[in-house]
């Protein structure tokens, strides 16, 4: 028995989203026996990126039952069921955590749409619900809503079924009732991170580090380890026992920052850091202008930690100098101060195409020519 299910939410923070509709189909493997569809009001803001993408708007759930409300319901229509989703693992997270909320562990097995057609259908060029559908000529309506999205997941998981012959590759993918969300252990230590932009460092038992990166969303990024299902997650899942990090405001200053200690610290496993493949010779593009690097002395100006901070990269006749923080005008405006607040580079010319390689995609908040005083 299977319920397939597609859940809307607020959008927001990680773990901090709240259910706006929510659509369950029971499933015998022949016909849906049992139907749930019903707006939620999240009791929280609904952003505006999601009000636009599903229409769902603040006044069309104020009048909507609560989850607490319709928690029951949800318990029993899924009772005895693998929960069927297009990415899974978001809807079943976001279930556990409204369940929890209310003090509930909610568990049940779960197969993800997505997984089974990447291994059913490798040829399609992509795998999202949207051209999925359109690609086996599979009717879709109310896209993006709840109902529309579930009954569209529901047609195309009978399809997959239908060329599934021997069910073999179904059962391999069917996840156990706790794969993919957290052990007590492990939820403390995610939520012990914030969700902020910076450097996250992970160690085992003995204090060895094993792991560190860069993220805008450092939490999101430490939950993924220990939800992943690659053999480099399970082995951080299993050998994790402490989770440090520093906040730098700027992505730029984090992917700096994380690739000067991989190269210091040579944790036991290790991303590479994305960065243009060579470093630039003779310009580089900051913020749609081209500044000629052995004629530079610039500032590059981007987001501090705090209200008020800001963080500085100083780009000196093609070389990355330093990068630190500053408060006031007057401390970038003369050299020893300038100098005493950074912290110099090692490994510039890497640093350089981690910087090039950030502006190819991203603005810094404001590029300063430096007229130094001594």
């Amino acid at each position: 028995m299977y319920a397939v299910i597609d859940i809307e939410t607020t959008g927001g923070a990680y773990n901090e989203e709240g259910i706006t509709e929510i659509a369950i189909h029971r499933y015998d493997g022949f016909e849906v026996v049992d139907t749930f569809i019903s707006l939620i009001n999240p009791e929280r803001a609904i952003q505006p990126y999601v009000q636009k993408l599903t229409g769902i708007n603040e006044q069309m759930v104020r009048t909507a039952p609560k989850f607490f409300q319709v928690a029951k319901r949800i318990v029993e229509i899924t009772q005895g069921t693998v929960l069927v989703a297009h990415n899974a693992p978001f809807d079943y997270r976001i279930l556990r955590t409204e369940f929890r909320r209310l003090g509930y562990d909610f568990q049940r097995k779960t197969l993800c749409t997505v997984d089974l057609s990447q291994r059913l259908i490798p040829e399609a060029e992509s795998h999202s619900l949207g051209k999925l559908t359109r690609a086996l000529g599979i009717p879709m309506s109310d896209r993006h809503r709840a109902n529309g999205d579930a009954l569209a997941t529901l047609k195309l998981f009978q399809v997959l079924l239908d060329r599934d012959t021997e069910k073999s590759i179904m059962r391999e993918i069917v996840r156990a009732e706790a794969h993919g969300e957290l052990s007590g252990r492990q939820l403390e230590l995610v939520e012990s991170v914030p969700g902020e932009t910076g450097v996250y460092y992970l160690y085992n038992k003995e204090g060895e580090m094993l792991y560190l990166n860069a993220a805008p969303d450092m939490k999101m990024e430490v939950n993924r380890h220990f939800t992943g299902e690659g053999a480099h997650s399970r082995a951080l899942r299993k050998h994790t026992r402490e989770v440090r990090f520093e906040r730098t405001g700027s992505l730029l200053m984090a992917l700096l920052k994380a690739h000067a200690e991989t190269r210091s610290n040579r944790p036991a496993y290790r991303t590479k850091i994305k960065k243009a493949p060579v470093a630039p010779k003779d310009s580089l593009l900051i913020n749609g202008t081209a500044f000629e690097l052995k004629m530079t002395n610039l500032l590059l100006v981007d987001r501090g930690r705090t209200t008020g901070e800001h963080s500085a990269l100083w780009l000196h006749e093609g070389r990355l100098r330093g990068v630190g923080y500053f408060t006031l005008n007057h401390q970038i405006h003369h050299q020893h101060i300038l100098e005493t607040l950074l912290t110099p580079l090692q490994d510039t010319e890497g640093s350089l195409r981690v910087l090039a390689g950030y502006l190819a995609q991203k603005k810094v908040q404001k590029v300063l020519e430096l007229n130094l005083q001594p």
